[in-house]
């Protein structure tokens, strides 16, 4: 593809593109607040601990334009053979194409494996360069032996990018705490209605009951055994829900290596002995939490480790939001409120994006009663809501 001299390139091995010209790209302006999830180091740990690779399913095909040598545009994307560890859902479009004895695999994905963080897909230095990488990404979809393309939880603004290029918008609900300039949790706790308050004042008692008490550990502070124990909460809480989990320890180890001022671990402890414990990245403007797991149930304990705790940290280093994860309604009784989110498809197949696209219009209406009936579950008291 040749538009503004620009040169199109499929990487298929992150070692392909240099760290400096990675992250350079990702940090313009026109890309938004920083994001550790598009962090060269990030994608990297997930290829090389072979948690997001061609033997996963998960096969390195990051599609980039360039100008005189330069990184001007790239997008995070993978040559996908299955629909696992997306969190937008499309085993049935998968289903109708097998049903037509259609290949719906291989799709293009353009998303952060294993995690529906929100933040940008088209990462560009200018307008010129999105507009050149957007182009890119039409013209090497149509072009290539997929039978789609795909761009998972991006900003309102990039969808409406794709959208007008002829991509599908689909519609999406998650829950975000965002941090009215609280002064402490009591605060925070304050704004709730009544009865909210009471259970989650209710819920933190029986933690402390139990004799389980808390550590925060951040940027260098995290240690080899923190990490061992912390992957063996992970792996147990996916066997117990019949999994086996994504990530592995290299894949641990990789990140807290090399971004640990991203990095919060919260480890509880029952007499001293730790049985529980988050990861959750954050930056100076979000908190992001991620994974949990832990060796011995005890009531509340998951929401006081992934959810009171984190919120502590964002009061006390005054940070902005905090986004809790994919779907789960219980965190709207914990102060967290509905968020939209996006992601924009391109089918190939004529007819299949016909129907696809009926399929989107009345799911979107779905979304839009469902988004109704939660701003009745509105957990802040009527005079609080008025100034959120």
């Amino acid at each position: 593809m040749q538009e503004s001299n620009y040169r199109t390139a499929v990487i298929k091995n992150l070692s392909e593109i240099a760290s400096s010209d990675w992250e350079q790209l990702r940090q313009a302006p026109i890309n938004g607040a920083d994001n550790p999830f598009l962090s060269y180091f990030y994608l990297r740990a997930l290829e090389e601990s072979g948690s997001a690779c061609a033997e996963t399913g998960w096969k390195t095909h990051f599609l980039t334009v360039w100008r005189d040598h330069r990184l001007h545009g790239a997008m995070p994307m993978y040559l996908k053979n299955h629909s696992y560890g997306e969190y937008v859902f499309d085993w049935s479009w998968a289903q109708a194409y097998a049903q037509h004895q259609l290949a719906y695999y291989p799709k293009l994905l353009s998303a952060v494996p294993f995690t529906p963080v929100t933040g940008p897909r088209l990462l560009a230095t200018d307008e010129t360069a999105l507009d050149a990488l957007i182009l890119a990404l039409i013209e090497h979809n149509q072009s290539s032996s997929a039978s789609s393309c795909h761009v998972l939880f991006l900003p309102q603004a990039q969808a409406e990018r794709l959208k007008a290029a002829g991509f599908m918008l689909r519609y999406g609900v998650q829950f975000h705490w965002t941090n009215q300039g609280y002064r402490s949790f009591d605060d925070f706790l304050s704004r709730l209605e009544s009865k909210k308050r009471k259970n989650i004042l209710a819920e933190r008692r029986k933690v402390r009951d139990a004799n389980i008490t808390f550590r925060h550990k951040v940027a260098g502070q995290i240690t080899g055994a923190d990490w061992v124990f912390f992957v063996e909460c992970y792996k147990n809480t996916y066997r117990e829900h019949g999994g086996q989990g994504y990530l592995n320890l290299d894949f641990f180890l990789a990140i807290g290596a090399s971004l640990p001022d991203n990095l919060l671990m919260i480890t509880a402890y029952r007499d001293d002995k730790p049985v529980a414990a988050s990861l959750l990245f954050y930056t100076a403007q979000a908190l992001y939490g991620r994974y949990w797991g832990c060796l011995e149930y005890h009531p509340c304990l998951h929401f006081e480790t992934a959810y009171y705790q984190p919120l502590e940290f964002c009061i006390t280093q005054r940070i902005q939001s905090f986004e809790g994860g994919a779907q789960g309604e219980h965190k709207m009784a914990r102060g967290f409120l509905p968020e939209t989110t996006y992601s924009a498809h391109h089918i190939n197949h004529p007819a299949f994006a016909d129907a696809i696209d009926q399929f989107l219009k009345r799911e979107q209406i779905g979304i839009s009663h469902y988004a109704d009936e939660l701003e009745r579950h509105n957990p802040f008291s009527n005079q609080s809501r008025n100034t959120l």
